[in-house]
């Protein structure tokens, strides 16, 4: 796997991707509104891609004094390869402060996965970056889609 920061002008790149790997929440009867990560504008400050050309991606930006992931996706065609996983080992390494998601509590490779990988589910503080998240998810119908929950996993603790 190759894991890295592509710079802004090639992250129009990774929208089909995105639109492939959201085609698979058909299965679930999961339709998502139009839009991608781009739409997400300044809050998403960095990327990191999987090969080049790109099979997979995560983006990134500072939510609430940590990093928030707003999108991990790799392509259908390369799924269930540990692209997913490589790109959130390397999110949890480049974040070392935590990380923080909002995803379905329900889907499989959402929720259930990111427990697996160390995730807890949470409830955010009210008026926090997080929470404030899930309230423009909900304004965006997501919540009529499936069960929303916010995910962190803590920073490394010791030394």
């Amino acid at each position: 796997m190759l894991i890295w920061s592509p710079p802004r002008q090639r992250w129009a790149e990774l929208v089909p991707i995105e639109e492939a790997a959201d085609g698979m929440f058909a299965e679930h009867g999961i339709t998502f509104p139009p839009g991608n990560f781009l739409d997400f504008g300044s809050t998403v400050d960095s990327v990191l891609a999987d090969g080049d050309p790109p099979v997979g991606f995560a983006a990134l930006g500072p939510v609430d004094g940590g990093t928030h992931l707003y999108q991990l996706a790799v392509h259908p065609a390369h799924g269930r390869r540990g692209h997913g996983s490589a790109l959130l080992r390397a999110v949890v390494a480049k974040a070392s402060d935590g990380v923080t998601l909002t995803t379905f509590r329900d889907v499989p490779w959402n929720a259930p996965w990111y427990v697996r990988e160390g995730f807890e589910v949470y409830q955010p503080a009210p008026a926090s970056g997080v929470a404030l998240i899930l309230e423009h998810e909900r304004d965006a119908g997501l919540f009529e889609l499936g069960a929303r929950v916010a995910m962190r996993r803590r920073p490394p603790t010791g030394g």
